[in-house]
């Protein structure tokens, strides 16, 4: 949701920034639309002051003259009641439009319509060069014996797998890596649901637009009978249950910046992608994540200091795993509604010859927190929309496609990261029993 007052005075740049991210939105016949709205509030309002002010004046009236009172008011309640009809159709159509109404993104924003349109900004570590033919992720993880995706298919159907025995002890041991990666500079951990209501998808930007790529849950009362919907849908990030936290609150600035982690699972249709990206984990329905999300002021110039402080700390994460990865900057069609800034850190993966995308860092500046009524009261007592900021510090089993391939050796095995063996006991290698 955007600030209204700053459409109306400059309604081009929102026009503009709907046209480079490729969104159908009138912004004119929002304004028209507005317009009216607030006409028919006015007309509502003084017929309601009319209304009550003949009322009060009706007791000290003469019989005739009160009898003409009661007719008035007869004939203005009918046409009260028109015009609140009219005031709530109007209104529901201006809520739901103002919902599709985009941010403006930064000017170093790349404009483009697609993933080609993104730039590189900065690499970090050189791709391996392997002296034998590598070996993907499903097949060192099914030789091992530490991925099994065909019984995962059986028990959830496509997209889904078992991290077993060593593979499931990696996958947790990057997890608590990045935990304490964070703990140490004193981020505050939160354990969320992984339920919200649909308010919160809304406040947090996911909807409308993201329906299709949820789950929502249903009940079903007997075999046979058809699903009842619930209010409830599974979250694909916890980004959502922590901008969530806070809703409806008033902040002192002195609590300022807030800065929080959320580790949960996490749940994607993956919605029309189908024979993209389908071979092992790298779109799946269920994973685990490690999110960041800021509440910080309303200062573009700190948002963005802690935008970089944010995605730093998913780079030391990689750095620390040594798994090479490059930086971008996502494209204005890319980028999607609320934010104003967005980069993807995209980590190489020798199975796909390529880097492949693995954490997205955003900035959405008063986008979420409008929606979900997040503010802070500045060191002069007024009353702001706090900005936010979240990012993936790290995702898995996603990553691990990377850390097998790039760790793998020519006999099959894998060899464990430095920084990961604490959390493996010591152990060096994972081989093939």
């Amino acid at each position: 949701m955007i600030d209204l007052e700053d459409l109306r005075k400059r309604p081009e740049a929102y026009a503009e920034a709907a046209r480079k991210k490729g969104l159908n939105v009138d912004v004119k016949g929002f304004l028209k639309l507005d317009e009216l709205r607030r006409e028919l509030l006015r007309l509502v309002e003084d017929m309601r002051a009319k209304k009550n002010s003949v009322s009060k004046r009706v007791p000290g009236m003469k019989a005739i003259e009160k009898q003409e009172a009661i007719a008035e008011m007869k004939k203005l309640d009918t046409e009260l009641a028109e015009k609140e009809q009219e005031l709530q159709h109007t209104e529901d159509a201006w809520g739901e439009m103002q919902l599709q109404l985009p941010t403006i993104p930064l000017p170093t924003v790349p404009v483009g319509k697609d993933p080609s349109a993104n730039c590189e900004t900065h690499r970090w570590g050189e791709p391996p060069q392997f002296r034998f033919e590598p070996k993907d992720h499903v097949a060192l993880g099914t030789a091992l014996d530490i991925i099994d995706i065909p019984r995962g298919v059986k028990v959830a159907g496509a997209r889904s797998y078992f991290l077993k025995g060593d593979g499931a002890r990696l996958h947790l041991a990057i997890l608590r890596l990045t935990l304490d990666h964070l703990l140490q500079k004193r981020w505050t951990l939160l354990s969320p649901p992984v339920m919200a209501e649909s308010q919160f998808l809304m406040g947090s930007g996911f909807f409308p637009g993201a329906e299709e790529q949820t789950y929502a849950l249903g009940v079903v009362r007997r075999i046979g009978d058809p699903i009842e919907s619930d209010t409830l849908y599974l979250i694909g990030t916890s980004e959502i249950s922590l901008m969530g936290y806070h809703a409806e609150e008033t902040l002192d600035v002195a609590e300022l910046p807030k800065r929080y982690c959320g580790l949960s699972l996490c749940f994607r249709r993956e919605a029309g992608t189908y024979g993209k990206d389908t071979h092992g984990l790298y779109r799946i329905h269920q994973f685990e994540k490690i999110e960041q999300v800021v509440l910080c002021e309303a200062d573009q110039e700190k948002a963005l200091a802690l935008f970089e402080e944010i995605r730093g700390n998913a780079e030391e994460v990689l750095q620390a795993l040594k798994l090479p990865y490059r930086v971008v900057d996502i494209c204005t069609g890319e980028m999607g509604r609320g934010k104003v800034y967005m980069q993807d850190i995209e980590t190489w993966m020798p199975s796909r010859k390529s880097y492949g995308e693995t954490h997205s860092c955003s900035y959405l500046g008063d986008f979420q927190t409008r929606r979900l009524g997040i503010r802070y009261k500045d060191h002069d007592g007024a009353k702001k929309f706090a900005h936010s900021l979240n990012n993936t510090c790290i995702a898995s089993p996603r990553i691990l496609i990377s850390l097998l391939e790039i760790c793998q050796n020519e006999d099959g095995s894998i060899t464990i990261p430095e920084v990961l063996k604490p959390y493996m006991g010591g152990q060096e290698l994972i081989t093939s029993r």
